[in-house]
C-alpha cells in the first residue's frame, strides 16, 4: 500500500499509542464463497514479549493484536479455512464542509482523521496460558477502574472462550489532521471549526490538531501535529 509521505504517520510508537487509545477495530476474513466479512470487534495489542520496546517499526517485533469471540461464527470458519485477513482500526476527527474552501464547490468537503490498517495471519489460539495473558490484557484496557480478579489459565472461563490473534505482515498509518496545512493557514481552519462546531467538540479538535484556545477566546499554536 503506498501512501502520500505527507500523510503517513510516521512514528512506529505513536501507532501503538493510537491502538491502545481506540476502542473497536474491524477485522476482515474471506467467507467461503470468497467475499469479505468485516466485523467490529473489541481489541488489545500486546507487544512481542521479546521486544520490551514500542519504537521499532519492522513488523517482527510489532507484536499482536487479540481480540475475544464466541467459539462458533462465520469468522472462526473463516479464519480456519484462510489465515490472512486484514484490521483496521480509525478514529473520524472532524468533516470540513466544502464551504471552508469554496463559497459553492461541494467537491472541496473534506474530513480530518487518523486510521491504521494492518495485514496479516489471524489464528484461534489454543495455548490457554497465552488466552489469559490476552483476556487480561483486554480487561487493563477496558476497565482501567480494575474490581476483577485476574484471570487464570486453569479458568473455565478462559477455555472456553475464543481468542483470536492477528500477526501484521504489513502495517501502515495515515492521518490528516492539519498536518498538510502551514500554521496560519491551520488556524484560520480552526477558527471555522469552532465557529460550526459544538465547545466541547471544538476542542477535542484542536487538541489533536495542536491548538488551543487562549483565555482571551483567541488561538494559539502550541505544536505541531505530526505522527
Amino acid at each position: 500500500m503506498q501512501l502520500i509521505p505527507k500523510l503517513e504517520i510516521k512514528s512506529f510508537s505513536n501507532i501503538i499509542s493510537f491502538l491502545n487509545e481506540e476502542k473497536v477495530g474491524r477485522v476482515a476474513s474471506i467467507d467461503e464463497n470468497g467475499y469479505p466479512q468485516i466485523i467490529p470487534m473489541n481489541f488489545v495489542y500486546v507487544k512481542n514479549k521479546n521486544n520490551q520496546s514500542d519504537t521499532q517499526s519492522d513488523t517482527k517485533n510489532f507484536g499482536s493484536i487479540y481480540m475475544h469471540s464466541y467459539p462458533i461464527g462465520e469468522k472462526i470458519q473463516n479464519i480456519k479455512r484462510n489465515s490472512r485477513v486484514g484490521f483496521e482500526v480509525d478514529s473520524y476527527v472532524c468533516f470540513l464542509p466544502s464551504y471552508y474552501f469554496h463559497p459553492t464547490d461541494a467537491s472541496q468537503a473534506d474530513t480530518l482523521y487518523i486510521s491504521v490498517v494492518i495485514k496479516g495471519t489471524a489464528s484461534v489460539i489454543q495455548d490457554n496460558d497465552e488466552k489469559a495473558i490476552a483476556l487480561n490484557a483486554l480487561m487493563a484496557k477496558y476497565q482501567t477502574e480494575g474490581g476483577y480478579e485476574s484471570l487464570s489459565s486453569n479458568m473455565g472461563s478462559v477455555k472456553e472462550v475464543a481468542v483470536l490473534k492477528v500477526v501484521p505482515t504489513d502495517l501502515r498509518g495515515k492521518y490528516k489532521i492539519g498536518q498538510h496545512w502551514i500554521p496560519k493557514y491551520r488556524l484560520h481552519m480552526a477558527r471555522n471549526i469552532v465557529e460550526r462546531e459544538r465547545e466541547a467538540d471544538a476542542k477535542r479538535i484542536l487538541k489533536i490538531m495542536g491548538i488551543e484556545m487562549t483565555e482571551e477566546g483567541g488561538l494559539k499554536v502550541v505544536k505541531e501535529p505530526i505522527m
